[in-house]
């Protein structure tokens, strides 16, 4: 849990100010210390949100959100913020997120649905390790299901695996996932 959570967003305001202002950016922000729980998304809430929106909002969307990400990041190098503390503090930029989570959602679905009646792994795509974690956390508790992250760097990746009782092959199970 973040100690200060009012003196983070005050560092992350200023910083912010100073990016924005330095790269002539059309952006304004938000930034809400514990902010509600989205309803189906309460693991995933985190304790500092920033909201991004204005003309060049589209910046940070476009290639899979890949500069809002960055200025994530670089936000969380900036203020020192602890790796552990990383998911306390999430970006977001026109619903980015959660459309995003719907996503991840579907696709989680459709590849329970085919490791379960074909046995064979599925590999997803590379992701960021917090649409890994989601993807983890929705095969959690899943009796046929597993889950294990490949792969090394921005290239990293889940392998989703039936889980095995005997080497005859995967147990039966539903495909329902949530995340």
């Amino acid at each position: 849990m973040l100690q200060d959570k009012v003196g983070t967003a005050k560092k992350i305001d200023a910083f912010l100010k100073n990016i924005i202002a330095s790269g002539a950016f059309k952006l304004k922000y938000r930034i809400t210390v514990n902010p509600p729980a989205t309803p189906g998304q309460e693991h995933e809430t985190p304790e500092i949100l920033v909201e991004l929106a204005g003309p060049d909002s589209t910046l940070l969307l476009e290639r899979g959100a890949e500069a809002l990400r960055a200025l994530e990041l670089l936000t969380h190098e900036s203020i020192h913020l602890h790796a552990e503390d990383h998911d306390k503090v999430s970006f977001d930029c026109k619903g980015y997120r959660a459309a995003r989570q719907q996503e991840l959602k579907l696709a989680a679905q459709v590849a329970a649905e085919r490791v379960l009646k074909t046995g064979m792994p599925y590999s997803f795509a590379p992701m960021s390790s917090r649409e890994r974690r989601l993807i983890h956390l929705a095969f959690r508790d899943h009796g046929s299901l597993t889950t294990q992250s490949e792969g090394e760097g921005g290239r990293r990746y889940v392998v989703l695996y039936p889980r095995t009782t005997s080497r005859r092959g995967p147990r039966g199970g539903k495909a329902a996932v949530s995340l």
